[in-house]
């Protein structure tokens, strides 16, 4: 392995949330004399359009020290329970994706196993009653409500996970104005030149239309679509998944607020894609991701129009993509974070997740100016890893429907699924068998709530789930319905919970 030198210089182009995430979490190097630059130009628009997030980005702000209400009120944002997915199965059926746990397992046994079981026995007095009764988050979500949750592992709210709608955009100035507190240079300019070292090919500098040049050992490519460094001049190919997700245009559009503040994203189905709203304190995100081989863009664009709650704030903007990844996410002495390194469309909200991610392992493998070869190896096969499993969970919302109303949702049923997704709903379709994926974003919660609210049933449960009693389980599961309804009515609404009034009465515990 090649040694080398501690690296003195990073180089991060571009902006926007890719950027600037980038800088706030390097910019604890600065510390130790490390020289940050971020390069980005005003004239070069952002994408900016990713307003909805999961829960991991709680870790990454407290990793960085960030005072949640300071970030709140900066970014304008609403707290997320979950996602609503409107005529994803079939036109007028609708379910909910919870953040957080859904039951609990008794006897070793997991929850959705039971909840299978009662439900297969066909016998009114057992009946188990919908899945979603037994997640708080889903409870709270569909009141209108918000907590926080507790560690007290026997209260209900134990169980809850959040996330948060913000502005895209002020939240990218917050990390700037984090990350140039902390030491990270800014540089206005538009880039003319990638400059490379002759002998390996290795990025030495960039030159701006103004003839600054900014050079660096380690440069983070946070360009967006483009992909200045990794794809322009790397030559780093791409790899398309369009056969696999067809949507390859979003139109974007700001509608004025609207009451009751709802603390969830919608997502919903149309002709040929789909639709999202998403709630922020001043406004509405609201937009439509489709096929153009399916739908023309005026149509889309008067279906996003009509689809709106309020008033729209502004004229919709397009985007152009290409659902898939580069051949590799690390090529010599540059990283991808970000759409330079792939995009897989916003309909489960893993756009920032997929920063976030390669931003914690370009820390916990940040390298040396020798950029040994198995770290940068280790790096791709964990963001590939990342990228395919986040893949396969967003095709299954396309495979698992009955809608065939449309050429759109012929097409996407008949296409054939990636080895990995057929094999893990073939498992699932004999006796509910959901195994863990190692370092996978989704829980097993959240392919259960995306499998059975789409009609895929499993056909038997669990052996070991015959061993309780039916009966005894049918009470512990009403007692469990009635706290969490319980525990979801005590909260308080989501506007009051932004507005400071967080009061909730004790917590109910849970009897085995």
């Amino acid at each position: 392995m090649r040694g080398g030198e501690t690296i003195g210089r990073v180089v991060i182009v571009g902006g926007g949330s890719a950027g600037w995430m980038t800088a706030a979490a390097l910019s604890r190097l600065c510390a130790a004399g490390v020289e940050v630059t971020l390069v980005e130009s005003d004239a070069i628009g952002t994408v900016g359009v990713g307003e909805a997030t999961i829960p991991p980005l709680l870790d990454f702000n407290a990793a960085l020290g960030i005072d949640e209400p300071a970030f709140v009120k900066a970014t304008r944002a609403t707290f997320k329970l979950g996602i609503e997915f409107v005529d994803w199965a079939r036109r007028g059926e609708r379910y909910l994706h919870p953040f957080g746990r859904i039951g609990r397992a008794q006897m070793g046994v997991p929850f959705h196993q039971i909840w299978l079981r009662q439900r297969q026995l066909r016998r009114p007095d057992l009946d188990p009653g919908p899945l979603g009764a037994y997640s708080i988050a889903e409870a709270a979500a569909v009141r209108g409500r918000f907590a926080k949750p507790v560690a007290n592992p026997e209260a209900v709210l134990s169980g809850l996970s959040y996330a948060y709608h913000f502005d895209a955009g002020h939240y990218a100035r917050f990390l700037r104005d984090f990350a140039e507190a902390r030491g990270v240079r800014r540089v206005e300019g538009r880039i003319a030149a990638v400059e490379r070292r002759g002998e390996d090919g290795f990025i030495t500098g960039v030159t701006l239309d103004d003839g600054r040049r900014v050079e660096g050992e380690l440069f983070a490519d946070c360009s967006g679509f483009r992909s200045l460094l990794l794809g322009e001049a790397l030559g780093v190919p791409y790899r398309s998944w369009q056969h696999w997700l067809p949507c390859d245009r979003a139109l974007a559009v700001q509608s004025e607020p609207t009451a009751p503040l709802l603390p969830y994203t919608r997502a919903t189905a149309d002709v040929a894609g789909w639709r999202w709203r998403i709630p922020l304190q001043h406004r509405t995100g609201n937009g439509h991701v489709y096929s153009s081989a399916h739908l023309g863009d005026e149509a889309a664009r008067e279906a996003l129009l009509a689809g709106l709650d309020a008033p729209a704030l502004s004229q919709p903007r397009m985007l152009r993509f290409v659902a898939g990844r580069r051949e590799r996410l690390w090529d010599r002495n540059c990283v991808a974070i970000g759409l330079s390194g792939g995009f897989i469309e916003p309909l489960e909200s893993t756009s920032i997740h997929l920063i976030q991610q390669g931003i914690t392992r370009l820390l916990s493998l940040f390298p040396d100016t020798g950029f040994a070869e198995g770290e940068v190896a280790a790096y791709d096969r964990l963001m590939v890893e990342e990228y395919e499993h986040i893949r396969d969970f967003i095709i299954l919302h396309y495979h698992a429907t009955a809608r065939r109303d449309s050429a759109f949702w012929r097409d996407v049923a008949a296409a054939e699924l990636p080895d990995s997704l057929a094999e893990r709903i073939e498992l699932w379709r004999g006796k509910g068998r959901l195994l863990p994926i190692p370092n996978g974003l989704f829980t097993e919660e959240s392919w259960l709530a995306v499998l059975i609210g789409q009609g895929i049933l499993p056909t038997g449960s669990d052996p070991f789930a015959a061993i309780l009693p039916a009966g005894e389980t049918a009470r512990f599961m009403a007692h469990l319905r009635h706290v969490v309804a319980r525990t979801a009515e005590a909260m308080p609404f989501h506007e009051d919970f932004l507005g400071g009034d967080a009061r909730i009465e004790p917590q109910e515990r849970l009897r085995a």
